[in-house]
């Protein structure tokens, strides 16, 4: 079962209260999403790291229930 862009953004904030979340279903099926993620937890941290957080916010759905997410993260807008 896909998971609900809803959900996604409730877990992200979850794990990182501050974030700016948009979700956008890239092909319309629920399953393949891309998710801009602001934060200002982000300052001082690699792509990596500001990935790895989003990841340990989704709690191991990646690959699961969330079968795939393009994912850009930010400490602020451009």
């Amino acid at each position: 079962m896909p998971m609900a862009a809803d959900d996604i953004v409730r877990l992200i904030k979850q794990g990182i209260p501050d974030a700016e979340v948009e979700i956008q279903d890239l092909a319309g099926d629920g399953d393949h999403y891309a998710a801009t993620v602001i934060s200002q937890t982000f300052v001082g941290k690699s792509k990596v790291q500001q990935h790895q957080m989003v990841y340990t916010a989704l709690g191991g759905r990646m690959g699961g229930v969330l079968h795939a997410l393009k994912l850009t993260t930010m400490a602020q807008r451009p």
